[in-house]
């Protein structure tokens, strides 16, 4: 299974960093049945988070017809409201250390991210998984509509504008789309997905590696409806 980590100017740093360290020593647990690379809508780059400056380097561009795993981040910055989301026409304009998450999120629908997540979302070989306000991304490209999906807390009525059935849940499955709550469930996330895709022994063998239980019930739409809630 290859695992595609999408990162775009002001991603969060942690949404990255812990699935991709949960999914790599996965691949190490499972004799190399899981490989990891960093990817960008443009191509091999260094990219510039939204945490103090700090950058990763995209080693290739992301490709949504190969089969397997696309992890989307959420962005780092500052807490801003639904609104703050920049005009179509301000792509040329950079982004700052200092901008509203819903800005940096709204900066990826100039970039060829959209259209490459959708290429993808098409693809019956590929899973897309989201962490934080990376389910925003997707959302605001219009790709979530009608769909089950969580973010960050302070992202679920965002969310919910834009057709998504909300679920308050850490980690929530709908099939090929597997999306996680706040930063910290990127942990959570890599681990129900090595679960998921390689099995419950692998999955378990890194909890134990990186001394973290996952939190809460994955929620999937299976099983009796509750009543009475």
């Amino acid at each position: 299974m290859h695992v595609q980590m999408v990162l775009f100017d002001g991603f969060d740093p942690l949404d990255v960093i812990a699935p991709y360290e949960v999914l790599y020593a996965g691949g190490i647990a499972a004799a190399g049945a899981v490989s990891v690379e960093l990817v960008s809508a443009e191509g091999a780059r260094e990219v510039v988070s939204g945490t103090g400056g700090l950058a990763l380097r995209a080693t290739a561009a992301l490709d949504p017809s190969r089969a397997g795993l696309i992890v989307v981040p959420g962005a780092s910055g500052r807490v801003g409201e639904p609104g703050d989301v920049p005009d179509q026409d301000a792509s040329d304009e950079g982004w700052r250390q200092d901008e509203f998450i819903p800005v940096l999120l709204g900066r990826t629908l100039n970039t060829e991210l959209p259209a490459l997540l959708k290429a993808a979302m098409d693809n019956p070989e590929v899973t897309v998984s989201t962490v934080c306000g990376g389910s925003l991304v997707l959302a605001m490209a219009g790709l979530l509509e009608g769909r089950r999906a969580t973010t960050h807390h302070t992202g679920l009525d965002m969310l919910d504008a834009t057709g998504v059935h909300v679920v308050q849940a850490r980690v929530v499955d709908d099939g090929d789309l597997v999306t996680g709550a706040g930063v910290t469930s990127g942990l959570d996330l890599g681990l129900y997905l090595l679960e998921r895709e390689v099995g419950p022994r692998i999955a378990h063998a890194v909890e134990e590696l990186f001394a973290h239980e996952r939190r809460g019930t994955v929620w999937r739409d299976h099983g009796p409806v509750p009543a009475g809630f």
